[in-house]
């Protein structure tokens, strides 16, 4: 399908293996994008703000205070 376009045919035949590579690369770079996970806005703020306090807890030791 993207081989019969007008401007890949006026390529020399020796290029288009090097296209083909190239378009397959663009598609995969994309498709992993779309792949990714991304959170939702609130969901990431939750964990952001649950990080946050767990970063300000006070660690206990076992060690007796005196």
């Amino acid at each position: 399908m993207i081989l019969r376009s007008p401007l890949l045919q006026q390529l020399p035949e020796s290029f288009l293996p090097e296209v083909s590579d190239f378009i397959d690369f663009v598609m995969h770079k994309h498709q992993n994008r779309i792949a990714e996970p991304k959170l939702p806005d609130d969901i990431a703020k939750a964990w952001e703000k649950r990080f946050e306090e767990v970063d300000r807890l006070k660690l206990m030791t076992n060690q007796p205070e005196s």
